[in-house]
């Protein structure tokens, strides 16, 4: 089949299950795309030699009729995910040797349905960023290309290589972190479908943290029905983490077919912000007219405190960074500075070790923990995370789902943001609240702006309620029938 690897996983599924094509066939027509995408710079480690195994394992699976959920798709790892005996850097020169002895267990469940790894994505170093661009690796290049410059655009990040990997038609599917916007921000940046779950839905045992009361696995696909059957994969409880939920998880696939008809959508009067362009508005507007024609009433809604959600993330995400990255000092594993004392040790490892981004957050995280500082910085934003989370829980009460904005802009050049850290962080705007109150989200791709660039628009759901985000994603996605793909430009350098 010529074009194999523009298929979306469930037509994937259904053509290896029909024995269309081979696992192998797949397999080897991916690794071509791997090949010819590397100017992207979407892998740190490939495992070429280990996806054709898996395919051979799943072809005679196929054949005996034992077919699991994920059976012989191709999957890229965002590499903040530990994969037993297969190099774990979280793109950064710390790990950049780190081979984990364990498995992590979102990455056991997707093994375990018969998903094939194809190589770890490259990612912002530590997940902190949003632009890929703080990776040790180097950044990687959206596949996307804006009409007025021939210069490279990021994918946006943390999940960059994961976002950019899908885009590009390297695997069927990636599976990212979000932490602050990691997945949808990515996802909306380079037109696909980013969807991060409820905090506790899927287990961080084993994803490298960057804040733990922050940090949720998810998906990047290529339209929603995709989100969901890799969902009902990737979710599960695990007593290996301690925040992992065991509420029901449903079958996510069959909550698509769910009416909105009769259900309330929240519009939040504080997403109306200065710098969000006419272009990104009118989309908005033309989300709330979908909904309204399929059934579901438009409600306006409030969130006051809303508005501090962005500095009170950038002090509790740095204070977690700050001790979860302590542990990185060059004694038992990692990057090490030899010198003559272990304090020198210390010092050097650490500061040859990451990357400017990452410093800087660990250095603020340091600061607001500090004695005298800790109750000025930390425990105030604990006490706002907390208001926010409660605006959420009462807005909730009447409504059913909230449409926002995905991000305040289009993906910005390489480069044009590095210097300037506050721009940068004003990416998360529409994001960052999400993760504070521990809330499922999605980013689904509505159009282009005049630069011919992604837009996406973004659902936030009720805690644990991932079925009505699904069911009124997949409406939006039906109604915007966005059908757009970047030119593939890096095939000629």
């Amino acid at each position: 089949m010529e074009d194999i690897t523009k298929l979306n996983l469930h037509q994937t599924r259904d053509a290896l299950i029909k024995k269309q094509f081979s696992c192998k066939e797949l397999i080897a027509s991916h690794v071509k795309e791997m090949e010819s995408s590397r100017p992207l710079n979407l892998f740190i480690t490939e495992t070429i030699d280990h996806a054709i195994k898996s395919a051979e394992i799943s072809d005679n699976n196929i054949k005996n009729k034992k077919l699991r959920n994920l059976e012989g798709l191709p999957f890229g790892i965002k590499d903040m995910f530990c994969t037993k005996d297969i190099k774990t850097t979280a793109s950064s020169k710390m790990l950049s040797n780190f081979i984990p002895p364990y498995e992590s267990t979102v990455t056991k469940n997707l093994w375990n349905d018969g998903a094939i790894l194809l190589g770890k994505l490259n990612n912002d170093e530590f997940a902190m960023g949003s632009s890929n661009e703080t990776s040790f690796f180097g950044p990687t290049k959206n596949p996307w290309k804006s009409n007025d410059s021939k210069n490279y655009i990021v994918p946006g990040g943390s999940s960059g290589g994961s976002a950019a990997a899908v885009a590009a038609n390297v695997g069927v599917a990636s599976i990212g972190t979000d932490t602050g916007g990691s997945l949808r921000q990515p996802a909306s940046f380079t037109g696909t479908v980013g969807f991060k779950p409820t905090y506790g839905r899927c287990s961080r045992w084993g994803i490298i943290a960057f804040a733990s009361s922050l940090d949720q696995a998810g998906t990047i696909t290529k339209n929603v029905k995709d989100s969901a059957i890799v969902l009902n994969s990737i979710c599960s409880y695990d007593p290996k983490d301690s925040t992992s939920s065991n509420k029901l998880i449903p079958d996510f696939e069959k909550s698509l077919e769910k009416s909105v008809k009769g259900k309330k959508v929240g519009v939040p009067k504080e997403f109306y912000q200065e710098g969000i362009s006419e272009e990104i508005l009118n989309l908005w507007d033309n989300g709330k007219k979908w909904l309204k024609e399929s059934g579901a009433e438009i409600v306006d809604i409030s969130l006051p405190n809303i508005k501090y959600a962005l500095p009170c993330y950038y002090i509790i995400a740095p204070a977690e960074a700050s001790s979860n990255l302590a542990r990185y000092d060059g004694v038992k594993f990692t990057h090490r500075v030899e010198a003559d004392n272990i304090n020198d040790m210390y010092e050097l490892t650490r500061s040859d070790g990451f990357g400017e981004e990452v410093k800087r957050r660990i250095m603020i995280g340091t600061y607001v923990l500090s004695s005298g500082y800790y109750d000025a910085y930390y425990l105030k934003a604990q006490k706002v995370r907390a208001l926010i989370t409660e605006d959420f829980k009462n807005v909730f009460k009447d409504i059913d789902v909230i449409l926002t904005p995905s991000t305040p802009t289009s993906a910005f050049e390489i480069g044009e943001k590095i210097d300037d850290p506050l721009s940068m962080y004003l990416n998360d705007v529409f994001t960052v609240p999400v993760n504070l109150a521990g809330l499922p989200a999605v980013s689904v791709p509505v159009g282009l702006d005049k630069n011919s660039l992604p837009l996406g628009l973004q659902l936030i759901g009720k805690s644990f309620d991932e079925e009505t985000i699904l069911s009124f994603a997949s409406v939006i996605e039906k109604s915007a029938n966005f059908r757009h793909s970047p030119k593939e430009w890096w095939k000629n350098e």
